[in-house]
């Protein structure tokens, strides 16, 4: 998985990236065809405001949140971001179970 990592209003140090790449490894323990993520970390009045868009196979997923401290903002971003790309997961195996689950076509005699 590639992170772009943005910052806006913000200096990016080491260890906030690491702490960013760490965070999303996570989502690709749970769904392994994420390909793309575009992180954008910003400070402004109202704190500190972490949204990523995820692109995955079928899929792009969009989740902001905003927190009194950077830190906090990305674990938000990252819960966020985690239900929904296990949504989508659920969703593709229900469809491909239910294609699978046809009962086949009957044959009259």
């Amino acid at each position: 998985m590639q992170i772009n990592l943005t910052g806006h209003h913000i200096d990016l140090t080491d260890s906030m990236k690491a702490y960013v790449n760490e965070k999303l490894s996570k989502l690709e323990r749970h769904f392994d065809q994420v390909t793309d993520t575009h992180v954008i970390l910003t400070v402004d009045k109202q704190g500190h405001k972490a949204e990523a868009t995820v692109h995955m196979s079928g899929n792009n997923v969009f989740a902001d949140c905003v927190a009194d401290d950077m830190y906090a903002a990305i674990d938000g971003l990252v819960d966020k971001l985690d239900r929904q790309v296990k949504k989508h997961k659920e969703k593709l195996k229900n469809h491909l179970h239910h294609k699978q689950q046809t009962p086949p076509e009957q044959v009259a005699e």
